[in-house]
């Protein structure tokens, strides 16, 4: 198995436990899919994404609906995504994605968390260099076999697929999402979620007390309502 294999198996259940979290983000990424390309979901890819992650979250029909029509009022906040770079203790490469409507707020905490847990906040392309941008699909593995998949897609940009015990997943460069998301809609597949994560090129092996030092950092920052995703490269125990 690959890296995208071995990297989903190491984050399994740590993130995106608290439901109402999951909601939270959910509700954000239909706010700027809106803003980006309307609120029909059959001419907005991003947003039929967006509405099949919310199936998998569980996240109520209404629940949906009432932050799609939110998002078509003028006068609802436009969010942007910012990706904050910097260290962890014990040299941890940490990549912060956010999606805020206020970035002064937004850097003021991120850095504050930072100083706090002893790590240090870093400039512009300091450590994203080191995390390869992913997109990802998950299928139903009824009826589909990985490795035949896996062959199919290889010319519409899949590097890696693999089932799990939640289906089939398949993993690609950040820019062939749109290209697998309209190749497996035209299969008539049903896409159980989708997104997009970034898998560390190199992880570094720390001792316990170092993992306990560089999990506080991450769990400080996953706690503030900006923040959508955290990525690091500590090696998973």
């Amino acid at each position: 198995m690959g890296r995208a294999f071995e990297f989903r198996k190491g984050r399994k259940m740590k993130r995106w436990s608290a439901m109402a979290k999951a909601f939270t983000r959910i509700g954000k990424d239909i706010v700027m899919a809106v803003k980006e390309g309307g609120p029909n979901p059959d001419a907005n890819s991003r947003l039929r994404a967006v509405i099949q992650n919310s199936k998998a979250a569980n996240m109520p029909k209404e629940n949906v609906e009432r932050a799609i029509k939110k998002a078509t009022d003028k006068d609802t906040a436009n969010y942007k995504e910012v990706l904050f770079e910097g260290y962890a203790p014990h040299g941890i490469a940490i990549l912060v994605e956010t999606a805020t409507d206020n970035n002064n707020r937004t850097v003021a905490n991120v850095r504050s968390y930072f100083n706090k847990c002893n790590g240090t906040m870093g400039t512009q392309g300091s450590v994203e260099f080191m995390f390869d941008h992913t997109c990802n699909f998950r299928v139903p593995a009824e009826g589909l076999d990985a490795e035949e998949l896996e062959l199919e897609l290889i010319d519409f940009g899949a590097e890696e697929v693999f089932e799990d015990e939640d289906g089939i997943l398949i993993y690609a460069p950040f820019a062939s999402f749109g290209t697998i998301q309209k190749e497996l809609e035209n299969r008539n597949l049903e896409i159980l979620s989708s997104g997009f994560e970034r898998i560390p090129q190199i992880t570094k092996a720390v001792t316990e007390a170092e993992m306990a030092d560089v999990e506080k950092l991450i769990e400080k920052l996953e706690e503030d309502d900006d923040v959508m995703n955290v990525y690091h490269t500590m090696e998973e125990a």
